[in-house]
């Protein structure tokens, strides 16, 4: 049960490593653009908003990066602390964004919190 909590957790911290660079590094490519449904010139004028997006995505995926390494108790923490938020963060970009982050970030962070919480 804890492997598959950690390749979950682990799944989790990859999808947010993407996203920090599609916000951070590629934001204005025509790919990232129809990913996301903007316009080049809304891209273009909102991306110090989206590289601080990532930013933050960022510390999500280094939280649970951490919590892979560390020992316990304060590994698991870490994976719980970075699964809430990603779960939180997630719902919230649902209701205000896309739809999308439903299957994109809660559903991952969903499950890796289910399996974290039951090999614990």
């Amino acid at each position: 049960m804890t492997a598959v909590a950690n390749a979950l957790v682990g799944l989790v911290a990859l999808i947010h490593l993407c996203i920090v660079v599609l916000e951070m590094a590629l934001w204005t490519t025509p790919r990232v653009r129809a990913t996301f449904g903007t316009t080049e010139e809304f891209a273009r004028e909102s991306k110090p908003l989206a590289a601080n997006q990532g930013l933050y995505n960022g510390f999500l995926a280094l939280a649970l990066i951490w919590g892979l390494i560390a020992s316990d108790p304060a590994g698991f923490q870490l994976k719980l602390y970075g699964l809430v938020c990603v779960v939180i963060a997630g719902l919230y970009g649902a209701a205000t964004a896309t739809r999308k982050i439903l299957f994109v970030q809660v559903l991952p962070g969903a499950l890796a919190l289910v399996f974290l919480l039951l090999a614990r």
